[in-house]
């Protein structure tokens, strides 16, 4: 029996195949390659459909955190030191573009049913004096944005979104990155719009934020070999930004694919000892960036999906704050939610391109799981 990919990026991509060649051929006839006219098409696209002022594009959705926080830095409002809050249980991604920007993270605990950070769990380090909030959309859905938003705005600190696994997620019709003065996506090739490469862009409604960071992006110049700033090299490739435009109108439609196939998941999976993943407001905002289930026996699980020929993954095995770089930097954290929650998650298949045959052998699989186990310790 064929086995099922994690992510089959190959199927992905095929239905969009001859669009993707066209758009590359175009691309190497313009002899154009950095910062020509596909960057500023698909920058000016992709605010449209996100519903902000400016998207710039940058080489990576970690480069968009922490260009960002550099932005504010350099504009004075952020400074050496400050702190961030954000979730404990994100990709270190969000860590290091805080680092990386000479800022302190305030970890805290996420909220444990649907993995994201929390207004309450904002308010708890608020005694701390934090200037800034990272809200990380994990998985693909968004966390509290307007409570989060006025939290802030009541404290004084900025938000930033993290948006790397949120492209089209929506609350109340505001889409992911629309709610913070600032937001990062990325567009590595398995997110929900990938690129066949790296790359990132930032969101904003504020038009001095966007042209510093335009700046920024290009060693801190706008006119060739004259820099008002010290910027760093992160741009958006032509040949990315033209892949990008053709993959854009079908997001839509992959993420409703998606919701069909986490809405299948939720429903099929019965097995007592797998939890499914809580969903916070309307259901139809969240674009399952990844399905993550929780289970005490995470290990026996991953391994008895993998006898079956599904192949699941994990995301993350170790939290940021025990990552040997961080082990001296975030030490002291007292961090049992999101620890355990390290040890219990286990990624399902998930992907646009998951036939419903798929997507049922997966629920019965996962359906077995201790049966199996029963089975096999009985001889």
């Amino acid at each position: 029996m064929t086995g099922i990919s994690f992510f089959d990026l190959a199927s992905v991509n095929a239905p969009l195949a001859a669009d993707l060649g066209r758009a590359a051929s175009e691309a190497i006839a313009s002899g154009w390659f950095i910062l020509g006219r596909r960057v500023e098409a698909f920058e000016a696209e992709f605010a449209a459909y996100t519903g902000v002022s400016h998207a710039i594009g940058v080489a990576s959705g970690l480069d968009a955190l922490a260009l960002t926080l550099r932005a504010w830095k350099q504009q004075g409002k952020l400074r050496d030191g400050d702190g961030v809050v954000v979730a404990a249980n994100t990709y270190i991604a969000s860590i290091l573009a805080i680092t990386e920007s000479g800022l302190t993270p305030v970890l805290v605990e996420p909220d444990e049913a649907t993995f994201n950070l929390s207004v309450e769990g904002v308010r708890s380090v608020l005694s701390q004096k934090p200037k800034a909030v990272m809200a990380v959309h994990l998985y693909g859905q968004l966390c509290p944005m307007p409570q989060l938003r006025a939290l802030c705005d009541e404290n004084g600190m900025l938000l930033l979104e993290d948006s790397a696994q949120a492209h089209g997620a929506v609350i109340d019709g505001r889409k992911a990155g629309t709610f913070g003065h600032a937001a990062g996506f990325s567009f590595y090739p398995s997110k929900n719009l990938g690129a066949l490469g790296d790359g990132g862009a930032i969101t904003t409604a504020d038009a001095e934020l966007a042209d510093l960071l335009r700046k920024l992006r290009n060693y801190g110049s706008h006119r060739k070999y004259y820099h008002e700033h010290v910027g760093i090299n992160s741009r958006l490739d032509e040949m990315q930004a033209a892949f990008l435009s053709v993959k854009l109108p079908h997001l839509d439609a992959g993420n409703a694919r998606r919701r069909e196939i986490a809405r299948r998941y939720r429903d099929g999976i019965t097995n007592r000892a797998v939890m499914v993943p809580s969903v916070e407001g309307d259901e139809a905002g969240h674009v399952w960036h990844l399905f993550v289930v929780r289970c005490s026996q995470r290990e026996e699980l991953f391994e008895h999906l993998l006898t079956s020929g599904i192949h699941a993954a994990i995301h993350y095995p170790v939290p940021p704050h025990l990552q040997p770089c961080y082990r001296e930097a975030l030490a002291g954290y007292d961090l049992p939610m999101t620890e355990r929650l390290h040890k219990e998650v286990l990624s399902l298949p998930m992907s646009p391109a998951l036939t419903d045959d798929e997507v049922q052998r997966v629920i019965a699989v996962t359906n077995a799981f201790h049966s199996d186990l029963k089975a096999n310790a009985n001889g």
